[in-house]
This record gives structure tokens, C-alpha cells and sequence, in this order.
């Protein structure tokens, strides 16, 4: 028996004690070996045991982990997931009527809901091995709160502090978001995130070579001049109010050394600062190149859970605060360390005890950028989380301003973006408050430091132990120690700001696609577009959605795709263009299963033409040769032609070189869609794929669409979905499907003789058609009647 049965097994078998029960009930042995049962042993109450059990073993980041959740007589117990070790924080929820346990599961994933009347308590992820765990937990909490509530209301539920404003869930002890809401804020970022930048530093690495050893030389430049200082007082000065004359010929040696100095340390310092902020530029630009590409080759199951605006501000905002950072901060920073270490060495050169007593506040530094730099790096990717929601807001209202106006609901998106904006100061508060703090404490202690060197360094020179020009020269060198540990302070900030933008990136770049690139790639010469579907399956999570379907279509056959909504139809699809991959059986072109092919080669030679065609901002020639680029104008009117979109077009000011606008909002539905299919026509594409592709527009574009697609379908294999069972007449089959089974094949004529499924779909459609038009005709006539009765003449009124 597995674990997961036998546990199971042990939580059904163990008996429910009666409520209330005095005596210590003896858990089940295999509760008792679990390793988490001493721990929650001593939480237990006198009488309370357990029931049944579920080990969770993912985390809200659906990261493997360990966690678990108990029911007793009395209550649900939880102990949250967490991958690097258990957690001991331990919650719970008595037994009341509105309490309830819910059950869903997805691609592989289950996942239980505690909820009261009003809000989400809790949630709780695992694999489905899981799952009889999961069910006999929920048949035991429903069991014990039915008895332990039977005729009893639901009890009122405290409104705790802690409550999601999103979902009104409850938060995690000592939490200020949602991991539900925002699954990623359990995983904090570290500042080792920031050298995995290296993976796109290393082709640059001589260069990075130079630019230290520039900066190292600069930084050697830039103490000379204090050190000069030194004999100037003591050889030059310090004698001249004694009495003595001025030696020109070593005043002149010295000025010319400080000014040499600085205009090496100028000139090293430019070339060094150009040579590295052009090589952080180009890290910033593979960065975003490497997310964006990786981006792009993610399935669509990862951008169904994503929001456009949070994935435009990690590629936008967050590779650039990386490159400001390596090409600014991380080059000062280096500096400051250079800095540091050789004016200590000069320091303990010149006067061993003197630097010893500079470096008094260092160690209480340290201490504080130890304390805040966890609560800023926490800090600082909250901060970019809530300005991602601003962002998110703008990526929604912009793109559908047309649905906000057209509902008068400027208001609303207002005080949507209020709310955010409002979050994002809130936050930004907290990390500032901490901040303001930490930065002027470094200050004064600096402060504090050098006025210790002061205290010391005068004692010294009045016990003739050090002279006034190394004192002077001291003092200098401690003035840019102390200016450069300040600065160096202040990188705790920018720092931890770099690494939460790292960690948000990788988040996209450590993602693996659900369609993955085959190992060892077979390449079709020529397709054919023979379509072999052999057993296929397909489920989200353990609800299956295609079950056992078999289907040949021949090379250049057209099949109709008809059932009810939800039969599968869409998803069948989404198969065959590979954009999910199949759980059981393969799908084979030409013999060869897709998942062997090169997805980019493989969908090259499929069509696409959707419901809602997408257009890109642009021309009409662009839009039309997006899947072939480098098309000719010749290639791209022919194109036109054939989806009768030619004659429209050159109606345009420009023609071809007209702007389509913002997805394409300067044309109309049907014009969007006889560009779409322009633009599946001009690949010349062996496999065709029409989804509802007349289903939103009128019967006169239905029409010049339909001699399009006419001229589309010409030779190729061709898949259509539509609703409209009249469009589908011309195929060569018509498939019917019913909850992911193929229930009929046939052609129109026969599937009707059949009287089956097809023919119910056929006639439920025709009585809606004739009510549509009785409806219509209805309307006529009562239009009919107002204009003749408002355009008959006034009668006069006679009085009887």
C-alpha cells in the first residue's frame, strides 16, 4: 500500500469520538508516526484527537514542500508549507456552521479551500497522489462540523486586522499580502540573486577586466594628493611661520604632483566610467532580450495567470533598474571598496594607532546594515509588486478605453488607479521609514568617528608623537574614508532594489515551458497535412476534457468541428496547433507525432484564423506579411485578393501603408478578419485552422468572408468550428463531439438521415433562426404601423 493510501486508509478507519468526550482519546498509530505529530501533539486538547489528515506538499508557489492539515472532533489544525524546513507556526479553526472545505483540482494540482460565510480562511496545495487524502479530509471535517453545530447558527466571525483586501482571505501571521493573490510574495529575494547576472556578463568579461583595473588606478590616483599634503605643511609651511623661507622649487614639485595627480585621476576615472556603463548597457539589453525571448516561448497556460502590466514592468522597469545599478551603483560601490582598503593600508603606514582609532565605528556600521537589509530587501519587492498593479491598471483601461466610455465608467477606473496608487504610497512608507532611519545614523557615526580622530590626533601632536602635516594628511584621508563608507551605506538601498529585480526576472527565465522543444528534433521536408488523432486524452487536473478520441483526416479534406459549448472543441484545437501538449495518445502529422517536431517549424506550416482576428500596430502590408516578413508587395496584393480584402484596402488614404491603429481599431470586424485571413493565406499553409471565424459579423461581410475562406481552403487540410451549422456545409465531414467524445461522422446529409446528435443541434438551431425571424417580422410590422399612424393627418375631435 503507498503513503498516501495508507493514509487514507488509517483517517477513515480511525473513529470519530463523541463530542465532548472527557477521557484522552489514543490517536491511530500511523497519525502517532507521522513526523509532524509531536509537534501538535502538545497543542492538542484534553479529549481531542485526530481524525484525519491531509501532508500538503506544495506551496503556494507550487514549489515542492511540507506542510499539513489536521481535523479533530473539534477544529481544523494546519501547519503552513515551506520548502527549506517545517514551519511551527500552527493554525486553527473551530468547527462552526458556515464553515466549509471546498475541492478543485488543475493540471495536476489539487487544492482545498477553508471558507466562512464572507471570505476565504485558508487554502492548501498538492499533488494529486494526494487526493484520496484530501476527499477523506473533507467527508471527516463536514461529518464533525455537522454534529458539533446541529442546531446551532452560524457563529459571528471576528473581522481580524488581517484580512486581503483582495480576496478577504486571512493573512499569515505577521503578513501583509496575500500569497494567493500575490503567489510569489512567500519567496523572498536574495542579494545572491544578483550574481546569476553573470551567466550575461561572462562574453563580456575582458572588458569588465579593464574596467577595474581603471578603476583601481583612479582610485590610487585620487590618494596621492592627500599624502603630498604631508610634507608641503610640515617641509614648506610649518617652517615659513617658524621664520624660515619659502622653498619655490619644492612648492612647485608638490602642486605639480596634486595637479598631476588629479588630472590621471580624472582621465582614468572617464574611461572607466565609459567603458563600464557601455558594458552594464548591453548586460540590460540581453537581459531584456533573453526574458523577452524566453518569454515568448512559454506556453499559453503561463500567460493565463499573469497579468500583461506585471510582465511589462519585470522587462521594462526591472532590467533597467539592473542596468542603472551595474553601470552606476556597482561601479561606485567597487570604488568605495578600493577606497576603503588602501586608504586603510596608508592609514596603518603612517600612524598604526591613529587608523586604529578611525575604524571605531565600523564595526557598529556593519551592525546596522545587517539589520535593515532584510526588511529593505522585503521591503523593496513589495514595492515593485504594488507598482506593478499601477501598471496593470493602465495595461486594462488603456487597451479597453472604448468599454470604459461606452459604460461611463471613468469614475470607477479612477478610483481603481486611487487604490493603487494609494498601496503603493503605503508601502513605499514603510520602506522609507526605515530608511530615513538607517542613513543618518551612518551619518553621525561618521561624524562621530572623525571627531574621535580629532581628540586622538591633537593629543598625539602634543606629545610630539605625530606632526601638524600628518595630522592634516589624517584627517583628509579620513574625510574620504568616512564620505566613502556613507556612500557605501547608502548601497544597502539600491542594492536589495536590483536584487527583488533580479529575482522577479528569473522568476520568468527559471520558468520551463509545459510545451517543451523535442530532444532530438525530426524534420518534415514537405507537409503533407495528414492528421492521425490515435487515442488522445487531455485533462486539467483529473477532470478529463478529451477521452479516447480517434480521427484520421486526410491530406486537403476540410472537417467541420460541431457540439455544444464546453464539448471540447476549442481544446481539440489548441491540441492540434500544440499549444497544450495531449496526456494520453499522440497526434501525428504525416506520421510523425508533433511532439518530435520543432514547435516554431511545425507551426509554420498551420493557419490560423480566430474569431476576434488580432492586428498589430502598423500597416495593412505589415499586418498581412507579419507571418512571412520579408514578402513581397506582389505576394502581399495577391494575398489581398484572395481574401477579397484588395478592393477595401485601396479605398484607404494610403493603401498598404495604411495604419490599422491599436488592434486594429480603425477597420471594421469584417475587415479585421478578411486581413487575418490575407495573412493566413499569404504562409500558404498545408493545415488550416478556422474558429468561428464568421461568427461576429453581419450576413453581407458573412458573405465576402465566406468566398475568402473559399479561396483560403483550396488544397489545404482544414479544421472549422462554427456555430452557425450552415457555414459548414461544404465540408467534406462534419465531427460531433460531446463531452471530449466523438459521437458522429458524416456529412450534413447524412448525419441528418441519422436523426442523432447533429440533427438535434440542426433543428434546436432552426427554431431559433425561425424565432429570430418571426421576431424580426414583428418588429416590422410595428415599426410599420408608428410611421403610418404618426404620418396619417389629425383628425378633428368631435364632443357628442
Amino acid at each position: 500500500m503507498t503513503d498516501t493510501s495508507a493514509q487514507a486508509a488509517s483517517s477513515a478507519a480511525t473513529p470519530s469520538a463523541p463530542s465532548g468526550a472527557s477521557s484522552l482519546v489514543t490517536p491511530s498509530r500511523s497519525a502517532a508516526a507521522e513526523p509532524w505529530y509531536p509537534d501538535l501533539a502538545p497543542r492538542l486538547a484534553e479529549g481531542e484527537s485526530v481524525l484525519a489528515w491531509l501532508n500538503v506538499d506544495l506551496d503556494a508557489q507550487l514549489h515542492f514542500a511540507r506542510g499539513v492539515v489536521v481535523a479533530t472532533e473539534r477544529r481544523i489544525l494546519a501547519r503552513e508549507a515551506r520548502r527549506d524546513s517545517a514551519s511551527d507556526t500552527w493554525q486553527s479553526w473551530p468547527y462552526r456552521a458556515d464553515l466549509s472545505l471546498s475541492h478543485s483540482d488543475h493540471a495536476g494540482v489539487g487544492a482545498l479551500e477553508l471558507c466562512d460565510a464572507s471570505r476565504r480562511l485558508a487554502s492548501w496545495r498538492y499533488t494529486l497522489g494526494h487526493n484520496p487524502a484530501a476527499l477523506t479530509l473533507m467527508d471527516t471535517i463536514v461529518r464533525e462540523r455537522d454534529a458539533l453545530t446541529a442546531g446551532h447558527g452560524a457563529s459571528d466571525v471576528p473581522q481580524e486586522a488581517g484580512v486581503c483586501p483582495i480576496c478577504q482571505a486571512e493573512l499569515p501571521p505577521g503578513a501583509d499580502e496575500c500569497p494567493q493573490c500575490n503567489p510569489e510574495v512567500e519567496a523572498p529575494p536574495s542579494t545572491w540573486a544578483l550574481l546569476r547576472l553573470w551567466r550575461f556578463a561572462r562574453p563580456y568579461r575582458f572588458q569588465l577586466l579593464a574596467g577595474f583595473l581603471l578603476t583601481l588606478c583612479a582610485t590610487g590616483a585620487t590618494l596621492i594628493p592627500p599624502y603630498l599634503t604631508m610634507p608641503l605643511m610640515d617641509n614648506v609651511l610649518i617652517p615659513f611661520q617658524n621664520g624660515k623661507p619659502i622653498d619655490y622649487r619644492l612648492v612647485g614639485m608638490y602642486l605639480s604632483g596634486l595637479l598631476g595627480a588629479g588630472l590621471v585621476a580624472w582621465v582614468l576615472g572617464w574611461a572607466r566610467t565609459y567603458l563600464l556603463a557601455k558594458v552594464s548597457e548591453r548586460i540590460g539589453a540581453d537581459l531584456r532580450t533573453a526574458t523577452y525571448s524566453h518569454l515568448l516561448r512559454l506556453s499559453l497556460e503561463y500567460f493565463g495567470g499573469k497579468r500583461t502590466g506585471d510582465l511589462m514592468a519585470r522587462i521594462g522597469s526591472e532590467s533597467d533598474r539592473i542596468c542603472v545599478f551595474l553601470s552606476l551603483h556597482l561601479l561606485d560601490f567597487a570604488t568605495d571598496v578600493l577606497m576603503i582598503v588602501m586608504t586603510a593600508v596608508i592609514l596603518v603606514s603612517i600612524n598604526p594607532w591613529l587608523a586604529v582609532v578611525t575604524l571605531v565605528p565600523l564595526p557598529f556600521i556593519a551592525w546596522l546594515i545587517h539589520l535593515v537589509r532584510d526588511r529593505l530587501r522585503h521591503g523593496f519587492e513589495k514595492v515593485d509588486r504594488i507598482w506593478s498593479e499601477i501598471t496593470n491598471v493602465l495595461a486594462d483601461t488603456i487597451p479597453g478605453i472604448r468599454v470604459v466610455k461606452a459604460f461611463a465608467q471613468e469614475n470607477r477606473e479612477v478610483a481603481r488607479f486611487k487604490e493603487a496608487n494609494r498601496h503603493n504610497l503605503v508601502v513605499n512608507d514603510r520602506v522609507n521609514k526605515v530608511w530615513s532611519l538607517f542613513s543618518p545614523t551612518v551619518t553621525f557615526l561618521t561624524e562621530v568617528g572623525l571627531l574621535v580622530v580629532w581628540i586622538f590626533g591633537i593629543w598625539q601632536v602634543s606629545k610630539h608623537e605625530i606632526t601638524v602635516g600628518v595630522l592634516a594628511a589624517f584627517l583628509t584621508y579620513i574625510s574620504r574614508f568616512y564620505t566613502r563608507l556613507d556612500s557605501m551605506s547608502r548601497i544597502v538601498s539600491v542594492t536589495q532594489k536590483a536584487a527583488a529585480g533580479a529575482k522577479r526576472i528569473f522568476d520568468i527565465l527559471d520558468h520551463v515551458s509545459n510545451v517543451p522543444e523535442p530532444v532530438n528534433p525530426v524534420h518534415l521536408k514537405e507537409v503533407k497535412g495528414a492528421i492521425d488523432l490515435r487515442d488522445i486524452g487531455f485533462r486539467y487536473g483529473n477532470r478529463a476534457v478529451i477521452r479516447g478520441m480517434d480521427l484520421r483526416i486526410a491530406p486537403g479534406e476540410m472537417i467541420g468541428l460541431v457540439g455544444h459549448s464546453g464539448s471540447g472543441k476549442s481544446t481539440l484545437v489548441n491540441l492540434i496547433c500544440r499549444f497544450y501538449d495531449v496526456v494520453e495518445g499522440s497526434i501525428q502529422i504525416d506520421g510523425v507525432d508533433i511532439r518530435a517536431l520543432p514547435v516554431s517549424d511545425f507551426r509554420r506550416n498551420v493557419g490560423l484564423v480566430l474569431q476576434e482576428p488580432f492586428l498589430f500596430f502598423g500597416t495593412i502590408a505589415e499586418n498581412i506579411a507579419y507571418g512571412k516578413p520579408h514578402a513581397t508587395r506582389a505576394e502581399i496584393v495577391a494575398a489581398a485578393r484572395a481574401a477579397h480584402a484588395h478592393e477595401f484596402i485601396l479605398r484607404l488614404p494610403h493603401g498598404y501603408d495604411s495604419l490599422v491603429g491599436e488592434r486594429g481599431q480603425a477597420l471594421s470586424g469584417g475587415e479585421r478578419q478578411r486581413i487575418s485571413i490575407a495573412r493566413a493565406l499569404l504562409i500558404d499553409p498545408r493545415i488550416l485552422i478556422l474558429d468561428e471565424a464568421t461568427s461576429s459579423v453581419d450576413t453581407a461581410t458573412e458573405k465576402e468572408i465566406q468566398k475568402a475562406l473559399d479561396n483560403l481552403v483550396k488544397g489545404r487540410t482544414t479544421i472549422a468550428i462554427a456555430h452557425r451549422l450552415s457555414t459548414l456545409r461544404k465540408a467534406d465531414r462534419l465531427v460531433v463531439l460531446d463531452r471530449g467524445k466523438i459521437v458522429e461522422v458524416g456529412n450534413h446529409d447524412e448525419l441528418i438521415a441519422r436523426e442523432g446528435a447533429y440533427y438535434k443541434l440542426y433543428q434546436a438551431q432552426q427554431r431559433n433562426v425561425d424565432t429570430d425571424v418571426d421576431a424580426l417580422i414583428e418588429s416590422a410590422e410595428a415599426a410599420a404601423t408608428v410611421a403610418a399612424v404618426s404620418a396619417a393627418p389629425a383628425q378633428p375631435l368631435s364632443v357628442n
